[in-house]
Protein backbone atom coordinates (compact mmCIF):
# COMPACT_ATOMS: atom_id res chain seq x y z
CA UNK A 1 0.00 0.00 0.00
CA UNK A 2 1.89 3.17 -0.85
CA UNK A 3 3.02 5.24 2.25
CA UNK A 4 3.23 2.95 4.42
CA UNK A 5 5.95 2.81 6.50
CA UNK A 6 7.79 -0.26 6.97
CA UNK A 7 9.52 -1.96 9.72
CA UNK A 8 12.66 -0.62 8.48
CA UNK A 9 12.45 3.20 8.41
CA UNK A 10 9.67 2.74 11.51
CA UNK A 11 12.33 1.55 13.83
CA UNK A 12 15.74 3.58 14.81
CA UNK A 13 18.07 1.71 16.94
CA UNK A 14 20.68 3.82 17.92
CA UNK A 15 24.36 2.83 17.60
CA UNK A 16 25.63 2.26 21.41
CA UNK A 17 22.15 -0.12 21.43
CA UNK A 18 22.99 -1.96 18.41
CA UNK A 19 26.63 -2.37 18.98
CA UNK A 20 25.81 -4.19 22.21
CA UNK A 21 22.78 -5.99 20.98
CA UNK A 22 25.51 -7.35 18.44
CA UNK A 23 28.65 -8.15 20.71
CA UNK A 24 26.10 -9.38 23.35
CA UNK A 25 26.92 -7.15 25.51
CA UNK A 26 24.23 -5.31 28.32
CA UNK A 27 21.55 -3.93 27.36
CA UNK A 28 18.42 -2.77 28.94
CA UNK A 29 15.28 -1.42 27.37
CA UNK A 30 13.31 1.65 29.70
CA UNK A 31 9.66 3.05 28.81
CA UNK A 32 8.87 6.51 27.80
CA UNK A 33 4.70 6.52 28.84
CA UNK A 34 6.45 7.69 32.44
CA UNK A 35 8.08 10.76 30.73
CA UNK A 36 4.91 11.13 28.44
CA UNK A 37 2.35 11.10 31.13
CA UNK A 38 3.87 10.23 34.33
CA UNK A 39 5.92 12.51 36.50
CA UNK A 40 4.92 16.52 35.93
CA UNK A 41 6.82 18.68 33.34
CA UNK A 42 8.15 20.82 36.24
CA UNK A 43 10.89 20.96 38.61
CA UNK A 44 10.69 19.37 41.77
CA UNK A 45 12.84 18.21 44.69
CA UNK A 46 14.50 14.94 44.85
CA UNK A 47 12.34 12.23 46.20
CA UNK A 48 13.55 11.25 49.72
CA UNK A 49 16.61 8.61 49.56
CA UNK A 50 17.31 9.43 45.27
CA UNK A 51 20.60 10.02 44.70
CA UNK A 52 21.35 11.82 41.46
CA UNK A 53 17.94 13.40 40.99
CA UNK A 54 18.80 16.96 39.13
CA UNK A 55 16.22 19.12 41.06
CA UNK A 56 17.05 21.56 37.81
CA UNK A 57 15.12 19.67 35.28
CA UNK A 58 11.33 18.60 34.85
CA UNK A 59 10.52 15.78 37.08
CA UNK A 60 9.59 14.04 34.33
CA UNK A 61 13.09 14.39 32.23
CA UNK A 62 15.09 13.94 35.77
CA UNK A 63 13.45 10.43 36.15
CA UNK A 64 14.54 8.86 32.79
CA UNK A 65 18.23 11.01 32.79
CA UNK A 66 18.24 8.89 36.66
CA UNK A 67 17.46 6.10 35.01
CA UNK A 68 19.42 6.02 32.10
CA UNK A 69 22.38 6.65 34.36
CA UNK A 70 21.44 4.19 36.86
CA UNK A 71 21.61 1.31 34.37
CA UNK A 72 25.26 2.84 32.94
CA UNK A 73 26.37 2.66 36.71
CA UNK A 74 25.66 -0.62 36.94
CA UNK A 75 27.40 -1.85 33.88
CA UNK A 76 24.88 -1.93 31.01
CA UNK A 77 23.62 0.19 28.02
CA UNK A 78 20.32 1.96 28.54
CA UNK A 79 18.03 1.80 25.88
CA UNK A 80 15.14 4.09 26.58
CA UNK A 81 12.44 3.89 24.04
CA UNK A 82 9.93 6.63 21.95
CA UNK A 83 8.69 7.53 19.04
CA UNK A 84 9.58 11.07 17.43
CA UNK A 85 7.58 11.91 14.79
CA UNK A 86 6.54 8.09 13.36
CA UNK A 87 9.95 6.74 13.86
CA UNK A 88 10.56 4.69 16.84
CA UNK A 89 13.35 5.01 18.34
CA UNK A 90 15.17 2.11 21.17
CA UNK A 91 18.16 4.56 22.61
CA UNK A 92 17.22 8.16 23.16
CA UNK A 93 19.67 10.80 23.17
CA UNK A 94 19.31 13.64 25.77
CA UNK A 95 18.00 16.10 23.36
CA UNK A 96 15.10 13.54 22.24
CA UNK A 97 14.52 12.79 25.54
CA UNK A 98 13.97 16.18 26.22
CA UNK A 99 11.92 16.97 23.20
CA UNK A 100 9.52 13.87 23.57
CA UNK A 101 9.34 14.66 27.66
CA UNK A 102 8.46 18.68 26.75
CA UNK A 103 5.96 17.41 24.07
CA UNK A 104 2.19 18.26 25.65
CA UNK A 105 1.03 16.58 22.52
CA UNK A 106 2.79 13.41 22.80
CA UNK A 107 0.75 10.04 22.69
CA UNK A 108 0.62 7.38 24.89
CA UNK A 109 1.55 4.33 22.71
CA UNK A 110 0.72 1.02 23.66
CA UNK A 111 1.38 -1.74 20.73
CA UNK A 112 -2.36 -1.19 18.75
CA UNK A 113 -1.36 2.22 18.90
CA UNK A 114 2.41 1.50 17.18
CA UNK A 115 1.47 1.73 13.33
CA UNK A 116 -1.21 4.61 13.58
CA UNK A 117 1.50 6.89 15.45
CA UNK A 118 3.77 5.69 12.82
CA UNK A 119 1.82 6.67 10.00
CA UNK A 120 0.66 9.66 11.09
CA UNK A 121 3.93 10.86 11.67
CA UNK A 122 3.17 11.34 15.47
CA UNK A 123 5.61 11.25 18.94
CA UNK A 124 4.20 9.79 21.58
CA UNK A 125 5.80 7.77 24.99
CA UNK A 126 5.85 3.66 25.35
CA UNK A 127 3.96 1.38 27.49
CA UNK A 128 5.25 -1.61 28.70
CA UNK A 129 3.62 -3.23 25.72
CA UNK A 130 5.12 -1.16 23.27
CA UNK A 131 8.43 -0.79 24.49
CA UNK A 132 8.26 -4.74 24.47
CA UNK A 133 7.33 -4.60 20.56
CA UNK A 134 10.40 -2.68 20.28
CA UNK A 135 12.34 -4.64 22.32
CA UNK A 136 11.50 -7.85 20.02
CA UNK A 137 12.87 -5.63 16.89
CA UNK A 138 15.67 -4.84 18.23
CA UNK A 139 16.86 -8.18 19.69
CA UNK A 140 16.99 -6.75 23.62
CA UNK A 141 16.28 -9.15 26.36
CA UNK A 142 15.74 -7.26 29.36
CA UNK A 143 13.48 -4.63 30.39
CA UNK A 144 13.06 -2.08 33.47
CA UNK A 145 9.89 -1.04 34.33
CA UNK A 146 7.93 0.06 37.24
CA UNK A 147 4.92 -2.19 37.81
CA UNK A 148 3.35 -3.86 34.97
CA UNK A 149 -0.69 -3.66 33.47
CA UNK A 150 -2.50 -6.35 34.36
CA UNK A 151 -6.81 -7.67 34.58
CA UNK A 152 -8.67 -4.46 35.97
CA UNK A 153 -10.65 -4.28 39.06
CA UNK A 154 -14.11 -5.39 38.02
CA UNK A 155 -13.70 -7.03 35.45
CA UNK A 156 -15.87 -9.83 35.66
CA UNK A 157 -18.30 -6.76 34.82
CA UNK A 158 -16.29 -5.16 32.15
CA UNK A 159 -13.42 -7.35 31.05
CA UNK A 160 -10.37 -4.87 31.23
CA UNK A 161 -7.07 -6.03 29.98
CA UNK A 162 -3.59 -4.55 29.68
CA UNK A 163 -2.42 -5.19 26.66
CA UNK A 164 1.07 -5.82 28.72
CA UNK A 165 0.06 -9.66 29.37
CA UNK A 166 -0.46 -10.66 25.82
CA UNK A 167 2.55 -9.17 24.72
CA UNK A 168 4.59 -10.48 27.04
CA UNK A 169 3.10 -13.74 26.60
CA UNK A 170 4.72 -13.46 22.99
CA UNK A 171 7.57 -11.54 23.22
CA UNK A 172 11.08 -13.36 24.59
CA UNK A 173 12.18 -10.88 26.94
CA UNK A 174 12.81 -10.53 30.85
CA UNK A 175 11.02 -7.43 32.84
CA UNK A 176 11.98 -6.44 36.01
CA UNK A 177 9.18 -5.14 37.56
CA UNK A 178 7.57 -4.55 41.41
CA UNK A 179 4.67 -7.65 40.20
CA UNK A 180 1.94 -5.20 39.16
CA UNK A 181 0.06 -2.05 39.65
CA UNK A 182 -1.68 -1.75 42.78
CA UNK A 183 -4.81 -0.60 41.63
CA UNK A 184 -5.05 -3.77 39.65
CA UNK A 185 -7.27 -7.32 40.89
CA UNK A 186 -3.82 -8.63 41.81
CA UNK A 187 -5.30 -12.50 42.43
CA UNK A 188 -6.72 -11.93 38.88
CA UNK A 189 -3.76 -10.53 37.22
CA UNK A 190 -1.23 -13.43 38.73
CA UNK A 191 -3.91 -16.12 37.46
CA UNK A 192 -3.85 -14.58 33.73
CA UNK A 193 0.15 -14.78 33.85
CA UNK A 194 -0.31 -18.45 35.01
CA UNK A 195 -2.76 -19.37 32.41
CA UNK A 196 -0.72 -17.49 29.41
CA UNK A 197 2.54 -19.85 30.48
CA UNK A 198 4.56 -16.35 31.59
CA UNK A 199 7.21 -17.65 34.74
CA UNK A 200 7.25 -15.12 37.46
CA UNK A 201 10.48 -15.13 38.85
CA UNK A 202 10.79 -13.49 42.36
CA UNK A 203 13.98 -11.75 42.53
CA UNK A 204 14.83 -12.51 46.61
CA UNK A 205 11.26 -13.21 47.70
CA UNK A 206 8.92 -15.83 47.20
CA UNK A 207 5.85 -13.17 47.03
CA UNK A 208 4.33 -11.23 44.63
CA UNK A 209 5.44 -7.60 44.85
CA UNK A 210 2.35 -5.38 45.23
CA UNK A 211 3.97 -2.51 43.06
CA UNK A 212 4.31 0.29 46.03
CA UNK A 213 4.21 -2.50 48.33
CA UNK A 214 5.50 -5.53 49.10
CA UNK A 215 4.00 -8.89 49.03
CA UNK A 216 2.85 -11.47 51.20
CA UNK A 217 1.79 -15.25 51.53
CA UNK A 218 -1.56 -14.45 49.86
CA UNK A 219 0.12 -14.58 46.47
CA UNK A 220 3.16 -16.21 45.36
CA UNK A 221 5.69 -16.55 42.64
CA UNK A 222 6.43 -19.45 40.29
CA UNK A 223 10.24 -19.35 41.21
CA UNK A 224 12.44 -17.73 43.77
CA UNK A 225 15.81 -16.76 42.47
CA UNK A 226 18.31 -16.14 45.03
CA UNK A 227 20.15 -13.16 43.18
CA UNK A 228 20.49 -12.08 39.33
CA UNK A 229 22.70 -14.96 38.17
CA UNK A 230 20.21 -17.32 38.93
CA UNK A 231 17.66 -15.26 37.64
CA UNK A 232 19.65 -15.08 34.14
CA UNK A 233 20.13 -18.72 34.35
CA UNK A 234 16.30 -19.29 35.25
CA UNK A 235 15.69 -17.14 31.76
CA UNK A 236 17.76 -19.31 29.45
CA UNK A 237 16.76 -22.27 30.84
CA UNK A 238 12.63 -21.61 30.19
CA UNK A 239 13.39 -19.68 26.91
CA UNK A 240 15.09 -23.30 25.66
CA UNK A 241 11.35 -24.70 26.25
CA UNK A 242 9.47 -21.62 25.27
CA UNK A 243 11.49 -19.45 23.32
CA UNK A 244 8.77 -16.71 22.42
CA UNK A 245 7.45 -16.28 26.02
CA UNK A 246 8.53 -14.01 28.27
CA UNK A 247 9.42 -13.38 31.75
CA UNK A 248 8.20 -11.27 34.79
CA UNK A 249 10.94 -10.95 37.20
CA UNK A 250 9.58 -9.98 40.04
CA UNK A 251 11.57 -7.08 42.27
CA UNK A 252 10.32 -6.13 45.41
CA UNK A 253 9.71 -2.32 46.41
CA UNK A 254 13.01 -0.89 48.48
CA UNK A 255 12.14 -1.48 51.71
CA UNK A 256 12.65 2.18 52.98
CA UNK A 257 10.44 3.21 50.42
CA UNK A 258 7.54 0.98 50.64
CA UNK A 259 4.17 1.51 51.84
CA UNK A 260 1.84 -0.58 53.79
CA UNK A 261 -0.10 -2.42 51.35
CA UNK A 262 -3.20 -1.65 53.89
CA UNK A 263 -2.76 1.74 53.79
CA UNK A 264 -2.61 1.24 49.99
CA UNK A 265 -6.10 -0.76 49.41
CA UNK A 266 -7.68 1.14 51.58
CA UNK A 267 -7.38 4.19 49.79
CA UNK A 268 -7.94 2.59 46.10
CA UNK A 269 -11.59 1.06 47.81
CA UNK A 270 -12.59 4.27 48.32
CA UNK A 271 -11.11 5.90 44.74
CA UNK A 272 -12.99 3.10 43.05
CA UNK A 273 -16.41 3.79 45.14
CA UNK A 274 -15.83 7.59 44.15
CA UNK A 275 -15.48 6.50 40.66
CA UNK A 276 -18.22 4.39 40.58
CA UNK A 277 -20.27 7.19 42.39
CA UNK A 278 -18.85 9.51 39.56
CA UNK A 279 -19.32 7.63 36.67
CA UNK A 280 -15.46 7.70 35.75
CA UNK A 281 -14.99 4.13 33.49
CA UNK A 282 -12.78 2.64 30.66
CA UNK A 283 -9.74 4.32 29.57
CA UNK A 284 -10.03 7.44 32.54
CA UNK A 285 -10.27 5.02 35.28
CA UNK A 286 -6.49 4.11 35.56
CA UNK A 287 -5.41 7.90 35.66
CA UNK A 288 -8.07 8.54 37.84
CA UNK A 289 -7.29 5.63 40.68
CA UNK A 290 -3.42 6.91 40.24
CA UNK A 291 -4.47 10.86 41.07
CA UNK A 292 -6.68 9.78 43.86
CA UNK A 293 -4.20 7.50 45.55
CA UNK A 294 -1.47 10.25 45.03
CA UNK A 295 -3.40 12.78 46.81
CA UNK A 296 -4.71 10.72 49.83
CA UNK A 297 -0.83 9.27 50.66
CA UNK A 298 0.10 12.81 50.55
CA UNK A 299 2.31 12.61 47.36
CA UNK A 300 4.31 9.64 48.94
CA UNK A 301 3.10 7.46 46.07
CA UNK A 302 5.62 9.53 43.59
CA UNK A 303 8.45 9.20 45.79
CA UNK A 304 8.00 5.45 46.03
CA UNK A 305 6.97 5.26 42.08
CA UNK A 306 11.01 6.62 41.71
CA UNK A 307 12.24 4.85 44.19
CA UNK A 308 10.89 1.46 42.36
CA UNK A 309 11.77 2.46 38.97
CA UNK A 310 15.44 2.86 40.12
CA UNK A 311 15.59 -0.30 41.97
CA UNK A 312 14.04 -2.15 38.64
CA UNK A 313 16.91 -0.34 36.70
CA UNK A 314 19.72 -1.39 38.64
CA UNK A 315 18.35 -5.09 38.78
CA UNK A 316 17.65 -4.85 35.38
CA UNK A 317 21.29 -4.02 34.91
CA UNK A 318 22.81 -6.52 37.03
CA UNK A 319 20.94 -9.58 35.45
CA UNK A 320 21.55 -8.12 31.27
CA UNK A 321 25.07 -8.72 32.42
CA UNK A 322 24.57 -12.29 33.92
CA UNK A 323 23.32 -13.49 29.58
CA UNK A 324 24.03 -13.42 26.50
CA UNK A 325 21.88 -11.16 24.54
CA UNK A 326 21.79 -12.42 21.12
CA UNK A 327 18.20 -13.23 19.86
Amino acid sequence: MGGAPDVNRALSVAPEVEAAVRDGGAVVALETAVLTHGLPRTPMPAPAGIEGWDATLPANLALSVLLESTVRAAGAVPATVGMLDGRLHVGLTRDELSRLGHDTAARKLSTRDLGAAAAQRASGGTTVAATLAACGAAGIRVFATGGIGGVHRGWTDRPDVSADLAMLARTPVAVVSAGAKSILDLPATVEALDALGIPVVGLGTAHFPRFLSPGDASLGVSARAADAAEVARICEAHWAFAPSVGVLVANPPPAGAAIPAAEIESVIEAAMAEAVRTGVRGAAITPFLLDRVQRATGGRTVATNVAVLAANARAGAEVAKMRKLEK
